[in-house]
C-alpha cells in the first residue's frame, strides 16, 4: 500500500513535467511576456525591441515586438536606500581609478618645488617607485563606501523632501534650484565624515621622507659612521598611526584641520556636480525615453565631475596646504592667512594648481561612479517592481 501511494504521488509530477516539455518555446515566450508586463519591465519610455530580442541598458530581455511605456522617473523617498548603495559602489570604483593622480595633485599643490605634472611623476617614481603613488590608499578605500553612500543618500533624501514640501509629492519633477540645494546639502554632510580621512591622506601623500640605504663600499671606512647620521624614517607608518599621532600631538582640532576650506570646496562643488549631471542627462536623453543610455551616462558623469572640480580647485589647494601644515611646524594661522600668504608668495595662479590634473582625473573617475550608481539604482528598482 505504501508503495502504491508513493507511485501515485509521483505521477502528477511526471505528467506536469511532460506537459511543460510539450509546450516548448510557446510557454517560454508567454512567461517572458508576463515578466515584461507593466509591473515588471524596467525599460525607459516607449522602448521598442528589435525583431529578435532587445537588451536594455543592463541586460533585461524582452520578446519580439514588445513596447514599454513608463512615466518619467523622478526621485522619491523609496529610492534613498538604492541611491546609497549606488553611491557606495560608485565611490569605490572612483577611488580605485583616480588615486595615483590624486597623489600627484596633492604634491603639486603643497610642494612648490615641482614645476609641473611630469616633474612630480618622475620625482615620485624615482624616489619611491610605484608605491609612492598609493600612499594612504587603504583609508579612503575603507571609508569611501560610507562617505559615498551618505552623500548620494543625502542628496536623494533632501531632493525628495524638498519636492514633498514645495509640490506636495516626492514624485514631482524637481526644479534646478531644488537639485542645487540638495547637492549643496550633500557636500556639507560629507565634511564631518571626510575631514579626518583627508588629513591622514594628505599627510601620507606628502610624506616623501624615506630612509636611504647606504651602498656597500669596496674599502671599509676609516671611522665608523654614527647611527645619528642616517636619515630618519617616515613619521607616519600608516593611516591609523597617522590619525593617532595627529590626535596625540595636535588634539581633536588637528583631525579637522582645513575643514573650513573643505566646507567651501564640497558645498559648491557638489551643488555643481549634481546640477550639471541632471542637466546633461536631460540633454542626452533620446526622444521618447526617460533616461539616457550608457554612453549618455558616461558623458554626463565625466563632464559633471570635471565641472565640479573646476569649481573646487581653489579651495582644494588651500585645504591641502592647511592639512599638510603641521608636519614641520605650523605655517598658516587659518584659511584667510593661507590664501593671502599663498597668493603673495606664488601669485594668483597658485589657486589653480592642479586644475588640469583635477579635470583629467575627474572625467574617467566620475564616468565610472555614475555608471555604477545608475546600474545599482536600476537593478534595485527592477528587483523591487
Amino acid at each position: 500500500m505504501e508503495l502504491d501511494h508513493s507511485i501515485s504521488s509521483v505521477r502528477p509530477h511526471a505528467s506536469s513535467s511532460l506537459t511543460v516539455r510539450r509546450t516548448g518555446l510557446r510557454s517560454v515566450a508567454s512567461q517572458l511576456d508576463m515578466a515584461c508586463s507593466e509591473q515588471a519591465c524596467p525599460l525607459p519610455l516607449s522602448r521598442t525591441c528589435a525583431p529578435t530580442k532587445a537588451t536594455c541598458m543592463f541586460g533585461w530581455l524582452l520578446p519580439q515586438g514588445h513596447t514599454r511605456s513608463v512615466p518619467q522617473v523622478v526621485p522619491d523617498a523609496t529610492q534613498v536606500p538604492s541611491s546609497s548603495r549606488g553611491g557606495r559602489d560608485g565611490g569605490v570604483c572612483g577611488v580605485a581609478v583616480g588615486y595615483p593622480l590624486d597623489t600627484v595633485k596633492v604634491r603639486i599643490q603643497t610642494e612648490p618645488k615641482y614645476t609641473g605634472i611630469w616633474d612630480c611623476v618622475r620625482d615620485t617614481y624615482h624616489r619611491e617607485q610605484l608605491r609612492g603613488f598609493y600612499r594612504g590608499l587603504s583609508l579612503p578605500v575603507c571609508t569611501v563606501s560610507l562617505v559615498s553612500s551618505v552623500s548620494f543618500g543625502t542628496y536623494r533624501h533632501c531632493l525628495a523632501h524638498i519636492c514633498r514640501v514645495r509640490y506636495g509629492s516626492a514624485d514631482a519633477k524637481p526644479a534646478k534650484t531644488d537639485i542645487t540645494l540638495s547637492g549643496f546639502a550633500s557636500g556639507l554632510i560629507r565634511v564631518f565624515l571626510t575631514s579626518p580621512t583627508e588629513v591622514a591622506k594628505v599627510r601620507l601623500q606628502t610624506q616623501t621622507q624615506v630612509q636611504q640605504r647606504r651602498r656597500p663600499s669596496a674599502t671599509p671606512p676609516t671611522c665608523p659612521v654614527p647611527p645619528a647620521g642616517l636619515q630618519p624614517g617616515p613619521k607616519y607608518r600608516g593611516p591609523l598611526h597617522c590619525l593617532a599621532t595627529v590626535a596625540r600631538e595636535e588634539g581633536l582640532r588637528g583631525l579637522y584641520k582645513g575643514s573650513s576650506a573643505l566646507l567651501f570646496r564640497d558645498g559648491h562643488s557638489f551643488a555643481t556636480y549634481f546640477l550639471s549631471y541632471a542637466i546633461l542627462c536631460e540633454w542626452l536623453t533620446p526622444a521618447g525615453h526617460s533616461r539616457p543610455d550608457v554612453s549618455g551616462v558616461l558623458v554626463a558623469g565625466g563632464c559633471a565631475g570635471a565641472l565640479a572640480w573646476a569649481v573646487a580647485t581653489p579651495m582644494d589647494v588651500i585645504k591641502a596646504r592647511l592639512q599638510a601644515d603641521g608636519q614641520g611646524g605650523c605655517r598658516y594661522r587659518g584659511l584667510l592667512h593661507c590664501v593671502l600668504t599663498s597668493v603673495r608668495e606664488e601669485g594668483p595662479r597658485v589657486l589653480f594648481k592642479g586644475l588640469l590634473l583635477n579635470c583629467c582625473r575627474a572625467f574617467p573617475v566620475n564616468m565610472v561612479v555614475f555608471v555604477a550608481y545608475e546600474a545599482v539604482l536600476r537593478l534595485t528598482q527592477g528587483l523591487l517592481t
